[in-house]
């Protein structure tokens, strides 16, 4: 169980925490699939511990992952006294993704999933997931030499952004009890109840 304000010590939030790792690379690989129509085989996380055969240069696929999150610098704490009380961080967070693709239509993919990303069904499509398109980039062409032989592809970067909430168990204060001191040599005692 973790602490509350009334335990003192580190405070973890009491609700589910977002999408990030693997979930949230196996919901974007679903939007790349539905949107291109590349089959999920070849729609593959860019990073893997032990990457599978890359496919023949005459495939087409796509390679997808997240670069970074950003952060707002400073989050908004919302104080809510419903029942014993509970205060929630909320923040913005910018997600850029790197989209990948290889094969002899990687600009022709890289276009049809930036394009497809303006549509608003395939905005509701990936909703559920917290995250909401900010742009596509430029697709940008470039080459890697694997065994002797240049394989080109084409890099897409996207921009999503989310609200992040986090909620803590900062409980209602409902009693103090002190004295406030002054410049002057004077204090002032209170003492309240709920």
């Amino acid at each position: 169980m973790s602490n509350t304000s009334a335990t003192g010590g580190y405070l973890t939030p009491s609700t589910p925490a977002p999408l990030y790792d693997d979930a949230l690379t196996d919901a974007l690989q679903t939007m790349v699939v539905g949107i291109t129509g590349l089959s999920g085989t070849l729609v593959r996380p860019r990073w893997q511990a032990r990457p599978p055969k890359m496919p023949e240069p005459n495939v087409d696929w796509c390679a997808i992952g997240v670069l970074n999150f950003i952060p707002d610098v400073y989050g908004a704490q919302v104080h809510s006294s419903d029942g014993e009380g509970s205060t929630t961080l909320y923040r913005t967070e910018i997600i850029e993704v790197l989209a990948s693709f290889y094969g002899p239509n990687r600009f022709g993919n890289a276009m049809l999933l930036n394009d497809g990303m303006q549509i608003n069904q395939n905005w509701e499509a990936i909703a559920p997931v917290g995250v909401a398109f900010v742009e596509g980039g430029t697709p940008r062409g470039t080459a890697d030499l694997l065994n002797n032989q240049w394989v080109q592809r084409a890099d897409l970067q996207i921009t999503f952004r989310r609200m992040v909430s986090r909620t803590y168990p900062i409980l209602n204060v409902l009693s103090a009890h002190g004295s406030i001191q002054t410049d002057r040599p004077s204090s002032q005692d209170f003492d309240t109840e709920n």
